[in-house]
């Protein structure tokens, strides 16, 4: 599989490959949350940050997936739950973490997510797991990550998990 970087001087590039690859995960839910709208929003916000960090995975030319976040800013995933105590330092935000169905289930997430997170000098790497997907969390604890708590970003957002995983 070949890795590319992209920042945040990148993002206008590669906004249409992260919506497309959205798009074709979520092709079968009907939820709103999970909307190419609402993503479109998101994917503005993080990548509008200066340190915002994207990396895409790519077979023979076609996309597989892609892993992007930024450094944490003061709040962060701590709104609506309590920060650990022990969770101090340089932090790293996961935002997104997907790769198209084809690719799924054969290791190339891993290999997306650990060439993004080993690109960032950071104390702490942290994510959240929407609660009702219990398999994607034991995924991410298999990397490492351990739950710190739960949180509701917004009225309209599942109930997730917040993991972290010290670097």
């Amino acid at each position: 599989m070949d890795l590319r970087c992209h920042r945040h001087a990148d993002a206008r590039d590669v906004r249409a490959l992260l919506l497309d690859v959205h798009d074709e995960v979520y092709a079968d839910d009907p939820d709103p949350f999970h909307s190419r709208e609402r993503f479109s929003y998101f994917v503005d916000l993080w990548s509008g940050r200066e340190d915002w960090l994207c990396v895409s995975g790519w077979e023979n030319g076609t996309p597989v997936g892609y892993a992007y976040g930024s450094k944490f800013k003061p709040g962060g995933w701590w709104k609506g739950a309590v920060r650990p105590v022990d969770v101090r330092g340089r932090i790293f935000a996961l935002s997104e973490l997907m790769v198209v169905p084809r690719w799924q289930g054969t290791g190339r997430a891993r290999r997306i997510h650990d060439a993004l997170v080993e690109s960032v000098d950071v104390d702490y790497v942290t994510l959240l797991v929407d609660s009702t997907h219990p398999r994607v969390q034991t995924r991410y604890e298999e990397w490492g990550y351990k739950k710190q708590g739960e949180t509701q970003p917004s009225s309209d957002s599942p109930l997730y998990a917040v993991m972290v995983n010290r670097r």
